[in-house]
């Protein structure tokens, strides 16, 4: 593994290092849940350490993850779910993330670290909130108000002919104004892995 101290996993480690992850790679790791939830919590620890942080338990990352995972408090977690999620991450999920250079993960230790690369990486989840709507259909809902809009304006129909064009023109720059930043918000902040304390999946439950 790459925590390892042959030359072939250095080689391979410094290799990641010097490029972006390939779009099939990305897909791959962030395909399974708890792939993901790994990642974030991976993720908040870096940006809570400092650049270089200390490595991670296995038992307290299979803990925060069985907790998301099974929606309790990893106090209430039971001997057979905390097994479960570690087994699973010890066997197949970290020695996977490791290949494919997100994290540095030493079996023998039973330590994980989040690659440089992963950390300076972003990660989206695009999870719809409940009675939410995809930004697509929102933006095309708001492009089709607009063009009724305007058709209004343009044939003179009561009430397009109450306001100015003027008026008519701080409306669609203030409405597009605000549905830019609140997608910027929700790209950047509520579907970024890592951004806030939960997973975006968990956090719209």
């Amino acid at each position: 593994m790459s925590t390892s101290s042959d030359t072939s996993g250095n080689t391979r480690n410094a290799s990641i290092a010097q490029h972006d992850f390939s779009r099939d790679s990305v897909l791959e790791v962030l395909s399974n849940r708890r792939r993901r939830f790994a990642i974030h919590y991976l993720k908040r620890q870096h940006g809570f350490n400092g650049r270089h942080p200390e490595p991670v338990e296995l038992s307290e990352l299979a803990e925060r993850i069985a907790g998301w995972e099974y929606d309790k408090p990893p106090e209430r977690l039971t001997a057979q779910e905390r097994k479960r999620v570690v087994n699973a991450l010890r066997q197949f999920h970290l020695p996977k993330m490791d290949e494919y250079g997100f994290v540095e993960y030493d079996a023998q230790r039973g330590t994980i670290r989040l690659t440089e690369p992963a950390a300076s990486a972003d990660f989206y989840v695009d999870v719809l909130p409940e009675r939410g709507i995809p930004w697509g259909s929102y933006h095309l809902g708001l492009a089709a108000v607009c063009g009724l809009c305007l058709v209004g304006i343009g044939l003179g129909v009561v009430p397009f002919t109450f306001f100015s064009m003027f008026a008519w023109n701080v409306f669609f720059v203030t409405v597009f104004g605000v549905s830019a930043l609140g997608h910027y918000y929700d790209n950047h902040y509520r579907m970024r892995v890592g951004a806030r304390e939960e997973p975006p999946e968990v956090a719209e439950r």
